[in-house]
């Protein structure tokens, strides 16, 4: 029920939040978007963002990578889980097959900068089975076609996204949605 919920948020909003620092966390809330990608802080501080974004009525998927003090052990889905967190985002196909079993919504993130990077994303998709796949940078129409057609999960896309023309660029070539740090991207 939950991950159909995020997805459908997702999808009807078209653009995600994703925030970095506390200042972007507080201006995400304001917002009429449902989920919140948070990219920042550490294992003292995260149950705190996740509690704000809950108590303004959104979803909080949380970039595990990025959050200090986790390691790249599955467990790190176990401990994002027990401090609230809705959905979990990683590079790392092991943290989102953990995320999965735990009944958490799942981003797979991949960065795409050459042919080889390409195929893995393709392969390590299909093994991970992600709710979303996200690639960066976002600005790939032609990529972003190929892998839209090819992925076992809806991918959005994020990074370099810097205003509404990349937005229906990525939008046009069938991203479900984007993700982006920039405030008046979040606006569109």
């Amino acid at each position: 029920m939950m991950i159909e919920s995020i997805h459908r948020a997702i999808t009807e909003g078209a653009i995600i939040p994703a925030v970095k620092d506390r200042d972007a966390l507080h201006a995400s809330l304001a917002l009429d978007q449902k989920v919140i990608f948070v990219l920042f802080g550490d294992v003292c501080s995260i149950g705190g963002s996740i509690e704000s974004i809950h108590r303004a009525g959104k979803f909080a998927v949380v970039h595990g990578d990025l959050i200090g003090g986790l390691s790249a052990k599955e467990v790190a889905a176990d401990y994002l889980k027990s401090c609230g967190a809705d959905g979990v985002i990683s590079t790392r196909p092991n943290i989102i097959r953990r995320a999965k079993e735990l009944g958490l919504f799942t981003v797979l993130r991949f960065f795409v900068f050459d042919s080889m990077s390409l195929e893995s994303a393709e392969k390590t998709a299909e093994t991970a089975r992600p709710d979303l796949v996200e690639i960066l940078p976002g600005i790939m129409p032609r990529i972003i076609r190929r892998l839209s057609g090819t992925l076992p999960a809806p991918l959005i896309c994020g990074g370099l996204i810097e205003d509404k023309n990349d937005v229906l660029e990525a939008l046009n070539a069938g991203a479900a949605a984007i993700s982006s740090t920039r405030e008046e991207v979040w606006k569109l």
